[in-house]
This record gives structure tokens, C-alpha cells and sequence, in this order.
């Protein structure tokens, strides 16, 4: 399996580059019987567009959706599911100017030596942000799924930007309100102060980072498999798919390595004759298997790498010192554009883990 795939019963196959002719995405393993049309995935693929908001790149891309396959009359067939996307506002130019100028942060050196310099650089190719299209496209389906057939709902806001921190938000709240702001965090006061940050580097030429939280609700026991599949671990794998994230966390994460055990563990109690925990310092996650309380994980993105004031690099055709100035457009911070593409893997790795363990049949029916 290529690094281009993931999952096991709920696959998605990530096609496409960000200066390419299309970004798209083939999803394999859903349901037959779900109902699904454009709305459902154009939804999703809104809240992540690049040019509708004064903290994301200039660039204005529709993103609009074209299912090609697996879906007729309204309903998924079982078949593999086949999504595109096309690229309309490009501007290449500006790359075929520093081709052989490694942006500091990025992997344009990298890709060159891999792939022997036939890599697609422009945008940075298979390697830009512009990929996490495909992600919301698999993700777009899989919460439709979790939420028929499980209930299972997932929710991801901004945590933190710049160091400045959200205290003390519900579920119910960032559920209802993370979008009402274009930070995409619920707490309105924390909000305006993100901004300002964000706009205050943006300024200056440059640029931060931050952190997004996500949690998922009505997850059933047991998802995921010791060792290697185990569902932090999984999930861990689809975080750090994203370019600029730099580390995860679940329930108290680093914080619980400078607490006691009696103070970290999560203690036992029954309710409506089950046994739960009180606590959820493991994050909903013990042994890699879902523990039924929720599911709460934590991404750091690092500030972004393409930055308009002058950096030191290298020519590789002269071999020489160079000074760069990174052209095109540019998100200051990609956290805000990042929180549905979040959910969206949270989603997909629920998923196929759910298909694992047979708790999704085959064929729906309402």
C-alpha cells in the first residue's frame, strides 16, 4: 500500500496536486444505501476554501464538487466512490522563478533528491496543503456515516493561536459556534485576540501557529487492536498526515506526565448500571481501544514556512548562497482552514475501525 492510501475497510486514495489539473479522492469500503449528493460533501469542502477570508491566502478556488462514481440516485451503490476537484485560480509563475531555491520549512529540496527532480513543484506540489481536499471529501462521507449509524458525533475548533489559549468550551458550544467567527473558535473574546495576532504577524511578513482540539461523542467500546492498529495510533498517523502538523496529544497528553498517577488515572464509578470513568485524562483511549467516553485529541500546527521576509537559502544550480523572499499566496495561519480537515480524519479513522468491527453492516436501510 502506497503512502497515498489509507485505512483498511474505509479506504481513500488521495489524488492530485495543488498547481495540477484536479485534487480528488476514491473512497473505497462505504456502505451501500447512504444517502449522498453534492450538498453533502460541497458543505464540507466549503468551510476549508482558500479566498473567503482576510486571514487565508488570496487564492479564490470554487472547490466545487464532481462525484464521478458510486452513487446513483441519490444513494451510494457499494462501488468506490470517485471525487474530483479542479483547479482554477493558479499562478505558476511565480514557482518557475525559484525552482532551484528551497523554501526554508517546506520539503522542496527533499522531493527533489526523492523523486530525481521530476517532482511537480509548482505550489508546492503533491506535497501542498491543497491535498487535504481529498481528505474532506473522505471525511465528508464518513461523518454522515458515524452519525447514521452510531450517533457518533465529532467536533474540532481552535484551541490556541499564537500562544493565547480558549478556556473552558462545551462540546454543545463549539458545536453550535465555532464557526461564527473566521478563527473558528467559540469563545468570541479569545476569538478577536487570535485574530489580532494573526493579523498583527501578517503585517510583518510573517506568520503562526496554533493548536486545534477535536472530540468525538457516542464512540462504541472497543474500536481499534493492539498493537499496531491501535486506534491512538491510528489516529495519530492520520494527524500527522497534515503538512504543518508537528505533534499530537489525547485526554491530558503532556500535562499528565507532570501529574501522579492517583492524580491521572481516570477512576471508575457505575451509571445507569455500566461502568464509567469519572475522569478522561486517557482522552477516550486505553490500551488503543475506544473506552466509550469521548475521544478528545489535540494538533499542534507549526507557524507557516512561507513567509515574506527575506530567508537565508541555497542555489542548487549554482550551489551558492542565496537570500529568498517566498512569492504567491499564502495562508499567515493555516489552524482556522485546518479544523473541518481535522474532523474529517478523526472521521475516517472511526470509521474504518467501526467496518472493522462489524458494527456498520454492509447495505443501510432506513
Amino acid at each position: 500500500m502506497t503512502g497515498n492510501i489509507f485505512g483498511e475497510r474505509y479506504v481513500v486514495a488521495s489524488f492530485g496536486e495543488s498547481h495540477g489539473k484536479a485534487i480528488g479522492a476514491v473512497i473505497d469500503g462505504c456502505p451501500a444505501g447512504l444517502s449522498l449528493g453534492n450538498k453533502d460533501i460541497q458543505r464540507e469542502l466549503d468551510l476549508r476554501r482558500p479566498g473567503i477570508s482576510s486571514l487565508s491566502t488570496p487564492r479564490k478556488e470554487i472547490d466545487k464538487v464532481d462525484i464521478l462514481s458510486g452513487v446513483h440516485k441519490g444513494c451510494t451503490t457499494g462501488a468506490p466512490i470517485c471525487l474530483t476537484v479542479e483547479n482554477s485560480d493558479v499562478d505558476s509563475h511565480p514557482y518557475e522563478i525559484i525552482k532551484n531555491l528551497p523554501r526554508p520549512g517546506h520539503a522542496d529540496y527533499l522531493a527533489r533528491i526523492k523523486y530525481g527532480g521530476f517532482n511537480d513543484y509548482r505550489g508546492g506540489g503533491r506535497f501542498s496543503a491543497r491535498r487535504t481536499i481529498s481528505y474532506v471529501m473522505g471525511g465528508a462521507i464518513a461523518k454522515k456515516l458515524l452519525l447514521k449509524t452510531l450517533k457518533t458525533r465529532i467536533v474540532a475548533y481552535t484551541l490556541e493561536i499564537g500562544g493565547i489559549r480558549a478556556n473552558n468550551i462545551s462540546f454543545e458550544e463549539a458545536e453550535n459556534r465555532r464557526y461564527d467567527n473566521e478563527v473558528r473558535c467559540s469563545d468570541s473574546e479569545t476569538a478577536n485576540k487570535m485574530m489580532s495576532k494573526i493579523l498583527n504577524a501578517k503585517k510583518t511578513g510573517d506568520s503562526v501557529g496554533g493548536i486545534i482540539e477535536c472530540i468525538a461523542k457516542n464512540v462504541p467500546v472497543g474500536l481499534g487492536s493492539p498493537c499496531f492498529s491501535a486506534l491512538d495510533s491510528d489516529l495519530a498517523k492520520a494527524m500527522l498526515s497534515l503538512p504543518a502538523a508537528k505533534g499530537i496529544e489525547f485526554g491530558s497528553g503532556f500535562a499528565g506526565s507532570k501529574k501522579l498517577g492517583s492524580e491521572n488515572n481516570d477512576p471508575y464509578a457505575i451509571k445507569n448500571h455500566q461502568p464509567v470513568s469519572v475522569t478522561n485524562n486517557a482522552g477516550g483511549i486505553l490500551g488503543g481501544l475506544s473506552s466509550g467516553m469521548p475521544i478528545v485529541l489535540r494538533v499542534a500546527f507549526k507557524p507557516v514556512s512561507s513567509i515574506s521576509k527575506p530567508q537565508s537559502t541555497v542555489n542548487l544550480e549554482s550551489m551558492s548562497k542565496a537570500k529568498l523572499v517566498v512569492p504567491g499566496r499564502h495562508d499567515p495561519c493555516v489552524v482556522p482552514r485546518a479544523v473541518p480537515i481535522v474532523e474529517s480524519l478523526m472521521a475516517i479513522v472511526l470509521v474504518d475501525h467501526a467496518l472493522r468491527a462489524q458494527l456498520i453492516p454492509p447495505v443501510l436501510n432506513d
